[in-house]
């Protein structure tokens, strides 16, 4: 019986690694004809299906840095400057905001809890019209500044969830050792808990650069000038230049917006996949 179930259980094995493969083939398929894409003229993308191209078409990297109306260092340096902006503002904001709720005691502690829990609900289309409105009498549209003052303000009710899961984890008998070598609140927070909260910072950090390196809704409210163009916007803008679509340097330059997301994420992957795990447990 011994003999005929080993067998059994590697084909098996086998079929289960060719289906996972086929699958992978399939999901990144459309990330290999955008490269391929991009090293065609703009005539033949659409007229060749096969992703080795028949010839290397660098030209369209060129032209893509410099088709626009301006470098498009200029949109990847804006992009790097929100994300930047956006990460300080959510690692700051949201573990300050996690302490409060995960280890202090004051009134309201559960309906305040309740209420930032239940904002993870709330479309982000529902409060942009007043948003706009503030920002736009504050003199603020057409800056980084309506969307990154939010991050510096723990609007990211996610995030704080995962602190607060991730801090109630971490054993009291830790503040109270603090606080006989007499350390406050601030000692603890600095001292004890970030250390330890590496994973949920981590993982706070790669999302938030995902979300915000890709944002284009929120950008395009409140971007109008060129000079101020994110990636996203600038990649539209491809498709308006000189009244006709140039798709060659249009996929050139997303496949280099791609490249600071892959290093991202292989980065933080270990931290990312850590963090959340944890967080589940806890």
């Amino acid at each position: 019986m011994t003999d005929i179930s080993r067998p059994l259980r590697g084909a098996a094995r086998v079929a289960r690694h060719l289906v996972l493969i086929a699958v992978a083939i399939v999901m990144i398929y459309p990330l290999l004809w955008m490269i391929a894409s991009s090293l065609r003229p703009s005539d033949d993308i659409f007229d060749l299906p096969e992703l080795l191209p028949p010839g290397r078409e660098i030209g369209n990297y060129v032209q893509g840095w410099t088709a626009l109306s301006r470098p498009f260092s200029t949109y990847l340096l804006n992009s790097t400057l929100l994300v930047v902006g956006c990460v300080v503002g959510n690692l700051v904001s949201c573990s300050l905001t996690a302490y409060a709720f995960a280890r202090m005691r004051f009134w309201g502690r559960q309906v305040c809890f309740a209420i930032m829990l239940g904002t993870i609900m709330l479309p982000v289309h529902v409060v942009i019209v007043p948003q706009y409105i503030l920002f736009s009498q504050t003199g603020w549209v057409n800056t980084m500044v309506p969307l990154v003052l939010p991050k510096f303000l723990a609007t990211d009710a996610f995030f704080v969830f995962l602190m607060v899961q991730f801090i109630r984890g971490i054993p009291r008998e830790l503040d109270e050792a603090a606080r006989i070598d007499g350390c406050g609140h601030v000692g603890i927070f600095v001292r004890i808990l970030l250390p330890l909260m590496t994973p949920a910072l981590a993982t706070t950090v790669v999302f938030t650069t995902i979300w915000m390196w890709n944002d284009f809704f929120a950008s395009l409210i409140y971007l109008t000038s060129p000079e101020t163009f994110t990636v996203p916007l600038a990649l539209r803008a491809f498709l308006d230049a000189e009244g006709s679509s140039e798709w060659g340097p249009m996929f050139a330059m997303s496949v280099l917006s791609l490249l600071p997301m892959f290093v991202v994420f292989l980065v933080g992957q270990r931290f990312l996949v850590r963090g959340i795990a944890t967080t589940g447990l806890r």
